[in-house]
């Protein structure tokens, strides 16, 4: 099993292909039409991610002690970006989870410098719900 360090490394060699930084956006859209997203039942309060400036939604499914995730948003960048998280903490227990920040995820995918401060901030209350969720 990949680590999510090597996860991350394999993402950002994905992304490395890409000089412009549109071409990028356009691959996170990709990436966001590929999400099968989750039910509009399940666009609730509880999974809304909150100061996240698109709607956006994440469930944490727990399976012994790994855990998996689904998420989903209005908008397809976000959505695309979204779906890293589930590609890269699918199936890692807490302590993997806990060990890496927003902030640590995005520059070791190679998108620190890409994606916008608005975006990278509701990317990091996605994080921060997962990992406040995981620690009740």
């Amino acid at each position: 099993m990949n680590s999510i360090e090597q996860t991350l490394k394999l993402i950002n060699e994905e992304f490395s292909i890409f000089s412009d930084p549109k071409d990028k956006y356009v691959y996170l859209i990709d990436l966001g039409k590929e999400n099968n997203g989750i039910s509009f039942d399940q666009k609730n309060k509880k999974n809304k991610i909150q100061g996240c400036t698109s709607q956006a939604w994440v469930i944490i499914d727990q399976n012994n002690k790994s855990y998996s995730f689904k998420t989903d948003s209005d908008a397809m960048i976000v959505k695309g970006l979204l779906s890293l998280i589930g590609r890269v903490f699918n199936g890692f227990a807490k302590e993997d989870i806990l060990s890496i920040t927003s902030d640590r995820f995005l520059s070791k995918a190679g998108l620190h410098n890409v994606v916008s401060s608005q975006r990278t901030n509701g990317f990091g209350q996605a994080i921060n719900k997962i990992q406040r969720e995981l620690e009740d």
